[in-house]
C-alpha cells in the first residue's frame, strides 16, 4: 500500500513485524495493513531496535527464533526500555516450539502453523481496547 507522505503523520496505528520468513513478513504485513496500520518490517531483533531507534509502533508482531537476536532477546530488550516496555506484543511460533519465556512476557500467542489471519484478528480484538486506550492516553 503505497500512502502518500503527508498522509503518513495522521495514521494512528504503527505496527512492527518481525520474522526471519520472508513469506510470514508478507502474510501478516499485507493483514495489518488492510486494517489501516502503517507496517515496518524487519528480519530479526537486530533490525527491529535499529528501526525502534526512529519509530514507536503501537504493535509488535515477532517471531521467536531468528538470527542475530532471537525473539526472546527481543522482547527482553523492549521490555528494559521505558519507552517500548508497555507496547503490546504479539509472538509468532512454530506450533511444535511451544511457550517459552518469551512467549509468558507477551500480550498474545499464534501459531504459524494454523490459519494466521484467523489467529491475528483474535488477537488485534483482544489486544482492541488497550491499543485505543494508549492511544488516547497519547493525544491527551
Amino acid at each position: 500500500m503505497w500512502v502518500r507522505p503527508c498522509q503518513v503523520a495522521f495514521m494512528s496505528k504503527v505496527a512492527l513485524v518481525v520474522d526471519d520468513s520472508m513469506l510470514v513478513r508478507y502474510t501478516v504485513c499485507r493483514f495489518l495493513e488492510e486494517r489501516g496500520y502503517d507496517v515496518d518490517c524487519a528480519a530479526n531483533g537486530s533490525e527491529a531496535m535499529e528501526i525502534l531507534s526512529r519509530r514507536r509502533p503501537d504493535l509488535i508482531v515477532t517471531d521467536m527464533q531468528m538470527p542475530k537476536m532471537s525473539g526472546s532477546e527481543f522482547i527482553t530488550a523492549l521490555k528494559s526500555k521505558p519507552e517500548t516496555s508497555a507496547v503490546p506484543i504479539i509472538v509468532i511460533t512454530g506450533r511444535a516450539s511451544g511457550l517459552c519465556e518469551g512467549d509468558k512476557r507477551a500480550d498474545f500467542a499464534i501459531s504459524k502453523d494454523i490459519d494466521v489471519d484467523t489467529q491475528l484478528e483474535k488477537a488485534l480484538s483482544a489486544l482492541g481496547e488497550a491499543l485505543s486506550a494508549r492511544r488516547q492516553s497519547a493525544s491527551s
